[in-house]
């Protein structure tokens, strides 16, 4: 058993004595999606006010430092590749023939047309090294009871200032999500419409996305597929891959 799952087994033993901190809860959400290495299948639609397109694509994630993207579908867009490596994040696109580095106010412009930015693509899965987390209330969410908890930034180098969580109480696991602007501006949204099991753990398959400040009913984002602790040639992080 991994020092992950040691610590969402602790924590589910330990809430029926007494009810664990809100960063406690935090960091048990953390360690339920936390793999060394994955391979992800991936399809979004974005659903636009007129019509909808879908999207999909094939990731390669090491940690939380490195990734790597292929979009396979529509034709327009087959052949794009993406590749993060640390807080770098680079962009090929086959139209052009060119590798572009997106960085600065090019990280918030949304990715495809959908409703996830550049910026989201980048975040770190994991919110407890960024957040401080406490228990405001309780509420059921998609028949599932869940905790609510409010998110402070510990500091600026994040992208959404302040946010709020519906966490299963069982699975540990985000129901919904709210994310806001240092203003108090509500700037996306997250709802978790199908949860599996997923080797030993749990994992939300399909999403939707709601930027709030576009028009459209929000992007879905649904997981095809997925191996988790998968074996990933380091060649496969390497700006070569872009051209290949």
């Amino acid at each position: 058993m991994s020092k992950h799952w040691v610590l969402v087994l602790s924590l589910s033993l330990n809430s029926l004595a007494a009810e664990p901190t809100g960063q406690q809860i935090l960091k048990a959400v953390d360690a339920n999606i936390t793999s060394d290495n994955k391979i992800i299948a991936t399809k979004m639609i974005v659903r636009g006010r007129r019509s909808s397109r879908t999207i999909e694509s094939l990731s390669y994630i090491a940690g939380t430092e490195k990734s790597y993207t292929e979009f396979a579908s529509p034709p327009r867009e087959a052949g794009t590749k993406m590749l993060k490596l640390g807080e770098q994040l680079w962009i090929y696109s086959p139209q052009t023939d060119r590798t572009l580095l997106i960085s600065g106010h090019m990280l918030r412009q949304s990715v495809m047309g959908s409703d996830l930015s550049y910026e989201d693509m980048m975040e770190d899965p994991q919110l407890a090294p960024f957040y401080a987390a406490d228990i405001v209330g309780e509420a059921i969410v998609a028949d599932r009871s869940c905790w609510i908890l409010a998110l402070a930034s510990k500091s600026q180098d994040v992208a959404y200032s302040s946010r709020k969580l519906w966490v299963d109480k069982e699975r540990f696991i985000i129901m919904q999500e709210e994310r806001f602007a240092r203003s108090g501006v509500a700037l996306k949204s997250l709802q978790v419409r199908q949860v599996q099991r997923q080797q030993g753990r749990w994992v939300a398959t399909h999403l939707v996305f709601k930027d709030q400040l576009l028009a459209g009913e929000g992007t879905e984002f649904i997981i095809t597929s997925l191996q988790l602790n998968a074996e990933i040639p380091d060649h496969i992080f390497t700006k070569s891959m872009l051209r290949k």
